[in-house]
């Protein structure tokens, strides 16, 4: 009998020798209770949350947790079934009316994961006579998404709208749609993209744009509504997508749009169509949470001030960072080995950060990739360059 395991032979090889150079294992971290937005208790200590995509620390909003707990008491702990069966409660269309208020846009849906929002969207959108344009370093989801559609795909260099105009150009004479897909934030490195100039390749080539802003949204822009409205571009994209488990800080995903035809989306995709909704509970907390965010524009710049310390403390360091300041800052780092071993010094020292290696990272290096909030003190922010630099010290990376 063929060992059905025996695909995993290569997986399990580097498994082996990530746990041979470094006494824990990356992936199985367990944060046994949180303390507080920042603050978090993991191997019994208190530790330093700077991998949670946390960003304006509203996992602990106070309104979200009350309507959570009202809704929770008054409609139930789940609806069994898809948004197309059973699964739409008031609470889902009224959430996507606000969405929908919030971006400027005439239509909302929402999917039950910031990955599903992706996946249904982009498998959706581009079908097997057209040709899906996406960044070289996309989100994994983006490119699950790109392989459920069927659609041709081709890749461009990473935020380099010159190469996607080239690549435009070679199939200009194709029947099909055009879609392009770009991320606001990149979630690994934290580039930024140049948005308003992939939206002018977009409107020469007769193209269409989907913007995946989970990184940006309520981060980003004078409203929070991303990279789009900070470039002043946003009735050039015609799509956003999004999550809420990032700034909102629950669970959920989005697609905003003015094209009446993406209501369509409803009815042919499948991981909208064969999935269970969210729950009443996560919805209303995200309705709270995103009031939360209008409410207080303030959040928006102390994050802003916050990734600004982070990166410029560990560029002084000497340190490889990102050239853009983002809320995602992370280190570029030599070998395995190496990444790995600073990121157990790291939560050794009370930092707990996210380690991310090859394929994952765009480069083939690791990076240690940490994500600020708005929640951090700028003491906390000191203390986590403090445990960097006592890290680096004593793994013998070199530092300015």
């Amino acid at each position: 009998m063929t060992d059905i395991f025996a695909k995993f032979e290569g997986l399990s090889r580097a498994a082996s020798h990530l746990m041979s150079v470094a006494p824990r294992n990356p992936f199985d971290v367990v944060i046994e209770r949180p303390l507080s937005a920042t603050i978090g208790l993991i191997e019994g200590r208190e530790t330093l949350l700077f991998g949670t995509n946390n960003y304006l620390g509203l996992s602990q909003c106070p309104e979200a947790i009350s309507a959570a707990v009202k809704t929770l008491k008054e409609e139930g702990v789940g609806t069994t079934g898809s948004r197309i069966a059973n699964g739409t409660y008031g609470l889902h269309r009224q959430l996507e009316k606000k969405l929908a208020a919030f971006f400027r846009r005439r239509h909302c849906i929402i999917f039950s994961t910031g990955y599903q929002a992706n996946l249904g969207c982009i498998s959706a959108l581009a079908g097997k006579d057209d040709i899906l344009f996406i960044d070289a370093d996309s989100h994994a989801s983006i490119y699950d998404g790109s392989r459920l559609g069927n659609a041709q795909v081709i890749r461009f260099r990473h935020n380099d709208p010159a190469d996607l105009d080239k690549r435009l150009n070679r199939v200009k004479d194709h029947p099909g749609a055009k879609l392009i897909v770009i991320e606001g934030v990149y979630s690994m490195t934290g580039n930024v993209a140049p948005v308003r100039a992939f939206a002018e390749v977009k409107k020469k080539h007769g193209a269409w744009l989907l913007v995946d802003e989970a990184h940006s949204f309520g981060v980003l822009g004078e409203n929070g509504r991303g990279v789009a409205e900070q470039d002043g571009c946003e009735e050039d994209v015609d799509f956003v997508v999004g999550t809420f488990s990032k700034s909102l800080g629950t669970i959920g995903g989005y697609c905003v749009s003015n094209h009446d035809g993406v209501e369509m989306i409803r009815l042919a995709s499948r991981p909208y169509m064969f999935t269970a909704s969210l729950p009443p509970d996560i919805i209303a907390a995200s309705a709270a949470a995103l009031e939360a965010l209008q409410a207080q524009p303030h959040l928006r710049a102390q994050l802003t001030q916050n990734a600004g310390q982070l990166h410029a403390g560990l560029k002084k360091l000497g340190l490889s960072v990102s050239q853009h300041v983002s809320p995602v800052v992370a280190v570029t780092l030599p070998d395995i080995p190496t990444a790995a071993g600073f990121w157990n010094r790291l939560l050794e020292l009370g930092v707990y950060v996210n380690l991310s290696l090859p394929p994952a990272t765009p480069d083939e290096r690791p990076l240690l990739r940490c994500s600020v909030m708005a929640a951090h003190s700028p003491a906390q922010i000191d203390t986590a360059l403090a445990s960097f630099a006592k890290a680096a010290q004593d793994l013998g990376v070199l530092t300015a």
